[in-house]
């Protein structure tokens, strides 16, 4: 044990530094769910003023959100931005954490522009993210940082939990990515404020940004905004900046538009009820734990014993009455 485990203070003077380690070590202290991640999540909310603009990456496998993020790190600290990278990777079946992909290569960009990069296991989630990725942010912004970077788990068409917690959504596409109307159907489509039609040198490009215009003009989205579509080629660079400056722009709009506030309150909610939920499904387990142990469970099976008032009776503390 560290002497930042035994002293909160230690740990949040060293986070205010911006020292590596620490950020690293308060983190997983914050990713694990339970009484610590709170007690740290509570003294960081009472030393921490800075709140930190959250751009989400999502899209498919293979559509080069990663890239898209080493060539995004550079851009944004040339801007004068400190910028903190939370990558969600899939969960090793072996260890529990997060498998760390190509992430190496970024390495040089981070330590080039002062960035922080840390991958964060799914753990099975469905929704593209780790239910550990808003007390990460947290810590973040108790080291400064004023930009997160939150890459999703290439999952699919279910990764949409990144509208709850980023403040700009990128969605990236590749030309040879099919029907974009279906793809508006699978709902992913749906929650971008930027598209990005990435690897653009490959033919069907502007094809496919005129066909997702097309489908946009179509759909329903946010009266004042309307979201652009940047052609990329992340593995060059080219593109990079025209990306930046929409990102921005979208920014903008949420400051001057009031739309900030409102958003921010749905992503909070959206934290809290994670953070809730997550209390009860513990408190869920030690009860079904006590009450259907195996001599429990034998009774029941040769129906000795019936469990439906012991069910009730869960139902009656919680004061439900569905």
């Amino acid at each position: 044990m560290t002497e930042w485990d035994k002293n909160d203070e230690t740990l949040i003077r060293a986070l205010r530094q911006g020292n590596p380690r620490a950020i690293a070590r308060a983190i997983t202290r914050v990713e694990n769910p339970g009484i610590e991640r709170l007690r740290l999540l509570q003294r960081l909310f009472e030393e921490t003023s800075v709140s930190a603009y959250r751009i989400g990456i999502t899209g498919a496998p293979g559509a080069g959100k990663s890239s898209l993020v080493q060539q995004l790190i550079p851009c944004l600290a040339a801007r004068g931005f400190k910028v903190g990278v939370l990558a969600v990777d899939p969960t090793s079946p072996f260890s529990g954490g997060a498998i760390l992909g190509d992430r190496i290569r970024m390495q040089e960009q981070i330590e080039e522009t002062g960035a922080y990069m840390r991958s964060l296991a799914s753990r099975g989630s469905v929704g593209g993210l780790s239910r550990g990725v808003n007390a990460a942010i947290h810590v973040l912004e108790a080291a400064g940082f004023d930009i997160a970077l939150i890459e999703t788990v290439g999952s699919g068409q279910l990764q949409v939990d990144v509208r709850f917690v980023a403040d700009t959504v990128l969605l990236t596409l590749v030309p040879e990515a099919g029907d974009i109307v279906q793809a508006m159907k699978a709902g992913i489509i749906e929650i971008a404020d930027v598209y990005v039609v990435n690897k653009a040198d490959r033919e069907g490009a502007q094809r496919m940004r005129t066909d997702l215009r097309l489908a946009l003009e179509l759909g329903a989205h946010k009266p004042d905004w309307n979201p652009p579509i940047a052609l990329t080629e992340a593995a060059n660079g080219k593109g990079i900046e025209e990306l930046t400056d929409f990102i921005l722009e979208h920014r903008a709009y949420l400051d001057n538009s009031g739309a900030w506030e409102t958003q921010r309150l749905q992503h909070l909610r959206w934290e809290m009820e994670s953070l809730a939920q997550e209390g009860i499904e513990a408190r869920a387990k030690q009860a079904i734990d006590h009450l259907f142990e195996q001599e429990t469970l034998l009774k029941i099976a040769r129906r000795e014993e019936n469990p439906y008032p012991h069910l009730q009776k869960l139902w009656e503390q919680a004061g439900a009455n569905g």
